[in-house]
């Protein structure tokens, strides 16, 4: 049996492969401009639907697995089942490390099922909804009880992890199995004691109460890549994510 009242935080994640930085961005030449400003001070990468859309989606993921960079691709696969696992399929052929699917149980199923060893991660909330959005979309409770719900479903799925707020992850913590990855997006870190940016995000969380409430990875995108200084920014952050697991 699982002991969830002990400590959330994961002790065999690398702690600086717990930063994910979003590269959204619509081209390869602003993505290589990125990748070599960042350097060594990010490992894991999301590549999401517009760099997708761009073309260049699998030339730019081998060009960061050859520098020993992880990729995660955030692709939100929703289809029926069939389509979702032939998808999966062909996307663990390029040794992808994460899949985002959304869907119900049988796409999940299906996706874990044609996986291999890239993991899947289940959508459980979208960051930017807030309580009234979830209402207009026929979900009558709260977003903790949807992320929890979900949570357990995609793990009888068979999925290896979640996508939640790190508003969430301390509830995820106590009531589903620690061996859920946990990545949260929405993290919006504090520099130089200013507030978070304000954007479309809706349930945000810094970086140091999302890895102390249990988060595996975080997901930082705008405020790395719109910052005077990225790599500094991305620096910050790992600092603030050493610190938070001491």
């Amino acid at each position: 049996m699982n002991d969830f009242k002990s400590s959330p935080i994961k002790s065999d994640i690398p702690a600086r492969e717990r930063l994910i930085f979003a590269l959204d961005v619509a081209d390869l030449d602003k993505a290589r401009k990125l990748i070599d400003t960042l350097g060594d001070s990010v490992v894991f990468y999301k590549l999401g639907l517009e760099f997708f859309l761009s073309g260049h989606f699998f030339e730019l993921a081998a060009d960061l697995q050859a520098h020993g960079k992880k990729i995660f691709a955030d692709l939100k696969l929703f289809d029926i089942p069939a389509t979702v696992a032939s998808a999966v399929r062909q996307l663990a052929r390029h040794r992808v490390d994460f899949c985002t699917v959304h869907g119900n149980d049988s796409m999940l199923r299906a996706a874990a099922e044609a996986k291999g060893d890239m993991k899947i991660l289940a959508v459980t909330a979208l960051t930017s909804l807030d309580q009234g959005d979830l209402e207009d979309l026929g979900f009558q409770c709260d977003a903790r009880t949807l992320v929890l719900s979900r949570a357990r479903r995609a793990l009888e799925a068979g999925c290896d992890g979640v996508v939640s707020s790190g508003l969430e992850v301390t509830a995820l913590r106590e009531s589903v199995d620690h061996a859920l990855i946990t990545v949260c997006p929405g993290i919006r870190p504090v520099f130089n004691d200013e507030a978070p940016v304000e954007d479309d995000q809706q349930r945000v969380a810094t970086p140091g109460s999302a890895i102390a409430s249990g988060a595996d990875y975080l997901v930082v995108g705008r405020p790395i890549r719109d910052a005077a200084d990225p790599r500094t920014a991305a620096e910050e952050i790992q600092r603030q994510i050493s610190a938070a697991l001491q």
